[in-house]
């Protein structure tokens, strides 16, 4: 295939990009193919997750400029394009009975319309392949489902010249994937993997909830390899300073274990227009070369 191989992945909030497939997102991009990242809300509401900045009251105070400027440099350190999509993010709620979401927010918006903001950006970009989260959020953060469902109106609508008439052009990708980067036989093989060498395992709480949550095994089909660039995903991860503490069980587990036992990033393929055979190990299988 010698047109241009573009990927677009869409993301709720600045450094979403980050924790979920930005070692695949670098990956891609060292090969030569266009990435671009859409951001659906600026994180207005993130709380300040980083125990070190906590009680900034500059941060508090401008949180929405301090996370763009965050996701201005872990944008750099990944080689991709960003778009703001201009959503004001939802929050998370917290409590029993959980509090109704804030007036105006992403996750209360109307689906169709929300989602002609990304068919305006698919067909400007023109990606063959889109990544997002299943219909769980990945977690059920409101901003994650949104996301999910908007990618899904999108998908379907970019190349119908019947929908969103005023939009661009229409673009038909053709394949879409949701996120599967913390799934369960990673976790369970790093866990391991530790415990064998004598380390300490930051997942052994995490598997215990796992039994708690209820929640399906996801099929994987799409295996990534991109143990070359966990070194870049995790440096753009500490970009998002706020959110991240480098000193956090996100770095505990030794760079060389994690090489050796999980050197890809995991995927579900959601929706696909050309045949491919699973399991896959690239996201553009059944494109390139056709």
């Amino acid at each position: 295939m010698t047109e241009q191989l573009r990927l677009m992945a869409v993301h709720a909030h600045p450094d979403d990009e980050s924790s979920k497939g930005a070692a695949t997102m670098a990956k891609y991009v060292s090969e030569g193919v266009d990435v671009l990242v859409a951001t659906c809300t600026g994180g207005e509401r993130g709380s300040i997750l980083n125990p070190k900045l906590q009680g900034d009251p500059y941060i508090e105070e401008h949180i929405h400029e301090v996370r763009a400027k965050e996701m201005d440099e872990a944008r750099e350190i990944l080689g991709v394009k960003q778009e703001w999509l201009g959503f004001v993010d939802s929050g998370l709620p917290e409590g029993d009975p959980l509090p109704p979401l804030p007036e105006g927010c992403f996750a209360l918006q109307d689906v169709e319309e929300a989602a002609g903001e990304l068919v305006k950006l698919i067909r400007a970009f023109k990606p063959q392949v889109i990544t997002t989260y299943d219909e769980n959020g990945g977690y059920p953060h409101p901003d994650h489902i949104m996301t999910h469902k908007i990618t899904m109106v999108a998908f379907e609508a970019a190349g119908d010249p019947e929908r969103y008439p005023g939009a661009g052009e229409p673009w038909q990708p053709q394949k879409l994937y949701y996120n599967q980067g913390f799934n369960r036989p990673r976790t369970v093989a790093l866990h391991e993997a530790l415990l064998a060498r004598g380390l300490e395992s930051p997942y052994a709480e995490w598997l215990e909830r796992w039994k708690d949550f209820g929640r399906p095994e996801r099929t994987l089909t799409t295996y990534v390899p991109c143990a070359d660039f966990f070194e870049i995903r995790d440096k753009a991860l500490i970009a998002h300073r706020t959110q991240i503490d480098p000193d956090g069980g996100w770095f505990r587990v030794p760079m060389d274990v994690q090489r050796e036992v999980w050197p890809t990033e995991e995927y579900e393929l959601a929706k696909s227009l050309v045949d491919t055979s699973l399991p896959e190990d690239d996201l553009f299988a059944g494109i390139r070369n056709n």
